[in-house]
């Protein structure tokens, strides 16, 4: 939504202050156990365009905690989706590789062997899934747990910031973005066809990395994708505008 309001709407901040409260805190060495009693105040710091995010935003809240509907939960699972994935950060492919494996291990382990991740997920009513109606009364809805978004989604956000680090375009978030849709497409069919609960990650996770392995062994860079990390892509674009900087004052 930034994109689309005037910029000194996303960077003013609105503040506002509340009445001092009473603060115990030992960080601060404020303790009230002495009679050393200091006080602070309540800042809560916004901006006009969050303001304007938090009206559809409520709305669907709304909606959600007085119907329950499918589509209200929907709507803010996949606006959590969007926000952990725009916030967490792998830092490498080595990471990702490890943990994605690490998680098609305990998903398939998980549904497969045990009750507990279905049962879990049917029993607890909270935008943690995403519900698809169906026609079948048995199973009104098949249901795709956020996880299944995230774990992956954070996996293809790294390949399109490695694109943005060489200045490529986006070669491999293509890759892996397809990838992830195949093992997605590949879940529900396998799930429709069996009729059963399916580990989400079993067809997500091979097609994901499959994908970009592919592509970067047909490319002959899997050394440069391997050593990619973030971080130090992080430090060399800061020492470039501290340089850029400081030639302008020169």
């Amino acid at each position: 939504m930034k994109r689309f309001l005037p910029k000194h709407w996303n960077e003013d901040l609105i503040i506002w202050r509340f009445p001092y409260f009473r603060c115990v805190s030992v960080r601060y060495g404020y303790v009230c156990d002495t009679g050393m009693v200091r006080f602070f105040t309540l800042e809560i710091e916004f901006t006009r365009s969050q303001i304007i995010a938090a009206i559809p935003g409520s709305f669907f809240c709304a909606w959600y905690a007085s119907q329950k509907h499918w589509l209200a939960n929907n709507i803010l699972g996949l606006a959590f989706c969007i926000q952990g994935i725009e916030m967490l950060s792998l830092g490498s492919f080595k990471t990702g590789a490890i943990l994605l494996t690490g998680l098609f291990v305990y998903d398939i382990l998980w549904v497969f062997f045990t009750p507990v991740m279905v049962s879990v997920a049917k029993s607890f009513d909270a935008p943690i899934k995403l519900l698809f109606p169906t026609a079948d009364t048995a199973r009104p809805f098949s249901m795709l747990g956020l996880g299944d978004i995230v774990i992956p989604g954070i996996f293809v956000a790294l390949a399109l910031r490695f694109d943005a680090s060489r200045g490529k375009g986006s070669q491999y978030f293509k890759s892996a973005f397809s990838g992830y849709t195949v093992g997605l497409v590949l879940t529900i069919i396998v799930m429709n066809w069996f009729q059963a609960a399916q580990p989400a990650l079993l067809y997500i996770v091979p097609a994901v990395m499959g994908f970009l392995a592919l592509h970067c062994i047909w490319n002959r860079e899997v050394k440069l994708l391997l050593e990619f990390d973030e971080s130090n892509t992080e430090i060399k674009s800061q020492e470039g505008s501290t340089d850029e900087y400081s030639k302008k004052v020169e």
